[in-house]
């Protein structure tokens, strides 16, 4: 083994690190200016803001700043929240498709209209930079539009009968309330992906925002009374960190919730579902991710660059879809690096996110960037380049990190980082990459680079995850089927396919007929 690891060491590649200067402090301090309708601090229960007897702080993750204190809703309101869907819901799944339709636009309409002071709320709790901010906001409400759309095509069918007698029906019916239960990295995105689809449904629900972040929740409430959504349809219960457990095992065991839709860790989403387990609910669990980024000989490198720039920095690195193994064939390897060194250079800016500049956030929380710092430090260890970045800055701040000479036994490999680190491994045959990037037990998205038009159909097909991005490293949009294979989750989220998670099929034989 030690000499192995001498061996390792002479074919280091050699690609010098920047000097590193002393870090200037970053986080400053920065007005929450939101107007007040939309800066709520109450749960919302049955169509009314309601308090608790306790609050808990909401911070700005780039200084550590308090921002505003938020109701810390117990099982009491979560259980005040789903007897309030539960009674909505009767008379929700009444309405006709069309009115669900234009409600579910009205509300659309109100999210482009304040998408500014929305996009404000979301860089203030969870540190994106602005322009990033924006543009969630626009992917949140094409959600909305897009489910507006889809409530009218929620089709049955008609089956030939083999009896002359009876006629066989299908019919789609919503499953009834739905218990919503969202992440921090897209705050508002997260609601809208899984709410739009049962709105349209006919479905109520209850949505526990991520402690972190429930400012985006309460103002999409907000939005949601401006349309004319009725009450109980939408409820809306913030908790902390300590609280959320209670929480979480009443929207998963109440006999009155028909439905859990999760989208957080594999560990998270195996607990909610053993809590759902005991009373049958249908389940959507939008779950980890190790996302493989591969670039073939074939490539061309500018290309892939620029799609490892959009896979891995947005949000900081903070995504479940983003890249998080980078497989380089050897014959492009240095090359590969050293033009991801340069543009990284030239356009990453750490900062707070209500900066003009910024282009890198800072992490959720300290928690987040101390398992960052410990993935570096234990892939420096085993023998990696730091070629980029490799510090953790104040509070949760991280330098964007590139490293060279990663091997598979390093931390940053078999688990998902959640951070701006760019891990580079070296392969040298096609079969070799597909069996390192399959060598996980999840399976959410990947992305490869080739201009093979032979190797493309071949590694799409191979590659054992539930999205690939073929030359591409952006790849979710409302339209498409948004979901993971393995322990990444069970169900689809967008799409036409979206929909029928929030939906029932009943058999309908009517028999006696005279024909």
């Amino acid at each position: 083994m030690g000499s192995l690891r001498r061996l390792h060491r002479l074919l280091l590649l050699q690609v010098p690190p920047r000097p590193r200067a002393a870090s200037p402090p970053i986080a400053r301090s920065y007005s929450l200016d939101v107007p007040a309708e939309l800066l709520r601090t109450q749960g919302f229960i049955d169509g009314r803001w309601v308090s608790a007897a306790a609050s808990f702080p909401v911070l700005d993750p780039a200084s550590g700043q308090q921002l505003v204190e938020v109701a810390d809703c117990g099982r009491r309101e979560a259980r005040a929240a789903v007897g309030a869907a539960h009674a909505a819901f009767h008379a929700w799944k009444r309405h006709t498709a069309k009115e669900r339709s234009v409600l579910l636009r009205r509300w659309y309409e109100l999210l482009v209209q304040h998408s500014e002071d929305l996009a404000k709320l979301i860089t203030a709790e969870c540190g994106k930079p602005m322009k990033e901010s924006r543009s969630e906001i626009a992917y949140s409400a094409s959600f909305l539009e897009w489910f507006s759309e889809e409530a009218r095509r929620v089709y049955g069918d008609i089956v030939p009968s083999p009896l002359k007698d009876r006629k066989i029906l299908l019919l789609k019916q919503p499953v009834g309330v739905a218990s919503i239960i969202t992440p921090w990295n897209f705050p508002s995105a997260m609601i809208t992906r899984k709410v739009g689809a049962a709105l349209a449904a006919g479905c109520t629900v209850v949505v526990k925002p991520a402690e972190d972040t429930p400012l985006s929740a309460l103002a999409l409430a907000e939005l949601a009374t401006r349309a004319g959504i009725p009450a109980g349809v939408f409820n809306v219960v913030p908790c902390s960190r300590e609280r959320t457990p209670a929480v979480g095992e009443v929207l998963c065991t109440d006999p009155l919730v028909s439905k859990v839709s999760f989208t957080g860790s594999t560990a998270t989403g195996k607990i909610l579902l053993k809590h759902a387990a005991d009373t049958v609910k249908k389940v959507s669990m939008e779950l980890g991710g190790h996302a493989p980024f591969i670039v073939f000989d074939s490539a061309d490198v500018d290309k892939a660059v620029a799609g490892a720039m959009a896979s891995k920095f947005r949000n900081s690195g903070q995504t479940c879809v983003c890249s998080n193994r980078f497989l380089v064939q050897s014959g492009i390897y240095k090359r590969f690096i050293e033009r991801l060194a340069k543009v990284m250079d030239a356009e990453l800016r750490l900062g707070h996110g209500f900066e003009p500049t910024t282009t890198q956030g800072p992490l959720i929380n300290v928690r987040a960037a101390e398992k960052v710092e410990h993935q570096i430090a234990d892939a420096v260890a085993h023998g990696a380049t730091v070629v980029r970045g490799g510090q953790r800055l104040e509070g949760s701040f991280v330098q964007p990190t590139l490293l060279a000479n990663v091997t598979t036994e390093m931390l940053c490999t078999q688990e998902e980082t959640f951070g701006p680190l760019v891990p580079v491994l070296k392969f040298n045959t096609e079969e070799e990459a597909l069996a390192i990037a399959n060598a996980s037990h999840v399976g959410l998205a990947g992305y490869f680079f080739s201009q093979d038009v032979s190797q493309i159909w071949r590694v799409a097909e191979q590659l054992e995850v539930g999205m690939v991005g073929v030359n591409e490293g952006l790849l979710s949009t409302s339209e498409a089927a948004f979901g993971g294979m393995k322990q990444s989750g069970l169900g689809t989220e967008g799409s036409k396919y979206g929909i029928e998670e929030y939906l029932d099929i009943k058999y309908m034989c009517f028999g006696g007929l005279t024909l």
